[in-house]
């Protein structure tokens, strides 16, 4: 039995996810300011063992969508599925230019703040809508639901997991914008979710 997805939802997931991929690209990609969830820790792996991030990457993602279509149901798979390619083909087509924004690598404050704002819009509108544009949604939705906790509170705990195991390796001044862009994105997320 096929779920049933309404048509506006599909719509608006493929937007905030290109939105996402635009200010990942653009704003992250070149600022030096890191992630934490899923894109984090394949950095961090990448970093120590040498595991590609196209590898663990998708493993990594793979399982966050398996615990999520358990406790979310098939609903979640298919707005997933629809934000997730909606994130790939923007991320694409984004990567056919040069970064807008090149400078941001020497403006780390802002950069987390301009992160913060297209990646917690970005994927709040996804989870919204009932979906994840990747596996750190994924996972984020899923502890929320198990655990009864606000989904920003969820992104923080595995986002600064991450961030503290990245220490290891990325100087404490960007690991610090990385907790900021983390914390504001996170509470963007939980804002737009609860937004009648």
């Amino acid at each position: 039995m096929l779920p049933r997805v309404k048509i506006r939802n599909c719509v608006l997931s493929v937007l905030s996810s290109a939105f996402l991929a635009f200010g990942l690209y653009h704003v992250h990609s070149c600022s030096g300011v890191t992630e934490g969830g899923v894109l984090g820790l394949t950095l961090l792996l990448d970093h120590w063992f040498g595991i590609s991030p196209a590898v663990s990457g998708f493993v990594m993602n793979l399982l966050c969508y398996l615990l999520g279509w358990r406790l979310l149901g098939r609903e979640f798979i298919a707005y997933s599925t629809i934000a997730a390619a909606g994130f790939s083909a923007a991320y694409k087509i984004c990567e056919q230019f040069d970064p807008l924004w090149p400078q941001l690598y020497e403006m780390p404050l802002l950069a987390a703040f301009v992160g913060a704002i297209f990646v917690g819009v970005g994927a709040g509108v996804c989870v919204r809508m009932g979906g994840a544009p990747s596996g750190d949604d994924a996972l984020a939705m899923s502890i929320s639901r198990m655990t009864h906790i606000r989904i920003q509170w969820a992104y923080l705990i595995s986002d600064l997991i991450v961030l503290g195991l990245s220490a290891t390796y990325i100087p404490w001044n960007r690991i610090g914008y990385s907790l900021l862009t983390v914390i504001l994105s996170g509470q963007i997320v939980g804002w737009i979710q609860i937004r009648n």
